[in-house]
């Protein structure tokens, strides 16, 4: 919320404390996360469980997908949180960047200190990786099989190719051009499996460097 003057930085231990399991019926007042905080109740909301969102969070966070405290209001539309937290002095939430960046007026956006210092949320900041953990890439897939069918090679071409435009209307963060020109090789390539064979998700290793452009 606007009006929260003191938590302007959270560490992701600060955020294990409050969201972790045991922190269920717990960690309810924000002095319980920090002592030098207010004493005030602390209202958590968040993205639901069915969110691919909520699967990440928790793994980035907590350290195993899915493991949350379940007293918490949750809701699968981002609208409803933003709603919930711009009414609530007292509340702290997670959610898509898109819906923060289409509602800066109502909200405030929490610096996170993944181990390198505080970082705020920006196209910028996702994009080059430094907003970690909580910046995360989006994949699609296709095997190898049905990429040998033309009509499948030329969506992927497509995707590709307009990407980047597409990506910017529906409030995610495009690639860089360099990128991109990696995931067309990659298409070319068909390497299979994962890029993430030798760093985790949340690690904050730039993209271009998991597509092979970089050391």
């Amino acid at each position: 919320h606007p009006n929260n003057t003191w938590a302007s930085t959270l560490t992701v231990a600060d955020l294990r404390k409050m969201w972790e399991p045991a922190a269920q019926g717990k960690i309810t007042r924000w002095n319980h996360v920090r002592p030098e905080w207010p004493d005030r109740e602390l209202h958590l909301f968040g993205a639901g469980v069915d969110s691919g969102t909520f699967d990440y969070f928790t793994e980035a966070i907590v350290g195993k997908e899915d493991a949350s405290r379940g007293d918490y209001t949750s809701s699968e539309d981002d609208n409803m949180l933003v709603q919930g937290i711009s009414g609530d002095e007292n509340a702290l939430g997670f959610f898509g960047y898109a819906y923060y960046e289409e509602n800066q007026d109502k909200l405030k956006a929490v610096a996170i200190d993944g181990g390198n210092g505080p970082v705020g949320p920006s196209p910028e900041t996702v994009r080059n990786g430094t907003y970690v953990p909580l910046s995360r890439p989006i994949f699609i897939y296709a095997s190898l099989k049905s990429l040998e069918r033309p009509e499948v090679k030329a969506f992927l071409d497509y995707y590709a190719l307009h990407s980047a435009e597409l990506v910017r209307e529906v409030g995610y963060v495009p690639l860089s051009e360099r990128e991109y020109a990696l995931v067309k090789q990659r298409i070319a390539d068909r390497p299979a499996g994962t890029m993430f064979k030798t760093h985790h998700s949340t690690s904050g290793t730039s993209l271009e460097t998991l597509l092979g452009g970089g050391q």
